[in-house]
């Protein structure tokens, strides 16, 4: 079963909860606009790809439920619908990117039934998703290129298959280069607070045969001083148009770590990631969430005192300067940011 998928019926939407794993491979139904936005908001289906297919299957099937004797009406509540779901998760473009294509769908066709106007969501929705499919595919082509058999490849937080259709972002090229014998040694940096790496990449990668090791994130300067990493691997949640990149906490840092030891720091996303609109890094809006991931996730008891206040950003910009290159489905492109992301304006 796909990691995000409708059911038969085409009113609800079936997800892997991310939460569950690396112990329990557990699906979860949602039904209502409030399961949704929870699933998104809490994690369940995380991953700027699979968050926005979610969203878009979501409000597909949230449309068989809405007003169906009207237009204006039926449009009314898709609107509220599409507003409360984009709210979940502000920092991935991929969200907005989505619902806003779902609306088109809704715009270009005001003379049509109701019932016609909810078959060509579900089509849209799951063209969505096969058009993830080969976008990920293209973005592992253009990222096998960069490296070589036998490299060591860090990577941060999770953009593998789980985060995405298949294949993956930033994991793309290591399990494409897995199916044609090219084989990488990966380090897996935890990412804390979530666990995203020791729960979901470092399962990913080991599941696949890959040889992968799961490291602190306080490690990466050592493993690199080490020379044991030849190339950095990320994902994204938006791109702005001078080339900053929003990803998990704690990117910027391996960036930074990554220009000191004179390694190339690549980021991967499909081009749906690359908001021409959004200036730069500093008009991401960046998540913030609650105290309790730091204090008391995945711990038996809290490691901090309840009063103890906590700063608990889920993102951090990594400024443009620090990336080597940015490698999406249309190709890769490389400073200036400014000039060459243009080229994604024509092509999508």
């Amino acid at each position: 079963m796909m990691n995000v998928s409708l059911n038969p019926a085409g009113d609800r939407v079936i997800i892997l909860d991310q939460t569950r794993l690396p112990g329990r491979e557990e699906y979860a139904e949602l039904a209502t606009a409030e399961d949704v936005y929870e699933a998104i908001f809490q994690l369940k289906v995380r991953g700027a790809p699979a968050i926005g297919i979610c969203a878009a299957f979501g409000i597909s099937a949230l449309a068989l439920g809405m007003p169906q004797g009207n237009y204006e009406d039926f449009c009314r509540e898709f609107r509220r619908t599409k507003e409360y779901l984009a709210s979940a998760r502000p920092t991935a473009v991929n969200l907005k990117w989505a619902l806003e294509r779902m609306e088109r769908v809704v715009k270009t066709h005001p003379s049509a039934a109701v019932s016609e106007i909810c078959q060509k969501l579900k089509e849209e929705a799951q063209a969505i998703q096969q058009e993830d499919m080969q976008m990920c595919r293209r973005i592992a082509e253009y990222g096998l290129s960069l490296v070589k058999d036998g490299d060591g490849i860090l990577t941060h937080c999770n953009a593998g298959p789980l985060a995405t259709s298949r294949y993956g972002t930033a994991l793309g090229p290591i399990f494409l280069g897995k199916e044609r014998g090219v084989n990488f040694k990966v380090f897996a940096d935890e990412t804390r607070p979530l666990l995203q790496g020791a729960r979901l990449t470092a399962y990913e990668l080991q599941k696949g045969g890959v040889d992968v090791t799961l490291i602190c994130d306080n490690m990466a300067s050592m493993v690199m001083k080490n020379g044991w990493v030849q190339a950095c691997f990320v994902g994204c949640d938006r791109v702005a148009a001078n080339g900053d990149a929003a990803n998990k906490i704690g990117t910027s840092g391996v960036a930074i770590l990554a220009n000191y030891y004179h390694i190339p720091f690549y980021v991967l996303g499909p081009s749906s990631t690359i908001d021409l609109d959004c200036a730069t890094g500093a008009d991401i809006p960046i998540e913030l969430r609650e105290p309790g991931e730091i204090k008391e996730k995945f711990y038996s008891q809290p490691v901090a005192l309840p009063e103890t206040k906590c700063y608990n950003p889920a993102f951090d910009v990594t400024d443009h300067s620090l990336i080597t290159a940015i490698v999406t489905d249309q190709g890769i492109f490389r400073e200036p940011y400014t000039e060459s992301l243009k080229a994604l304006r024509k092509e999508t």
